[in-house]
C-alpha cells in the first residue's frame, strides 16, 4: 500500500452496502433457526 489512498464516497458506500448485506442475511439465518423454538 504504497501512499494514503483517499477513499471515494463510492468506495464508502460499497462498503456500507456490504456490511448491511452481511448483517441482514446473518440476522435472518439466525431468526429462521430460531422460529421453530417459538421464541417469538
Amino acid at each position: 500500500m504504497r501512499g494514503k489512498k483517499k477513499r471515494s464516497g463510492f468506495e464508502k458506500l460499497t462498503m456500507i452496502v456490504v456490511w448491511v448485506m452481511i448483517v441482514l442475511t446473518l440476522g435472518g439465518v439466525v431468526l429462521a433457526a430460531l422460529q421453530p423454538l417459538n421464541l417469538f
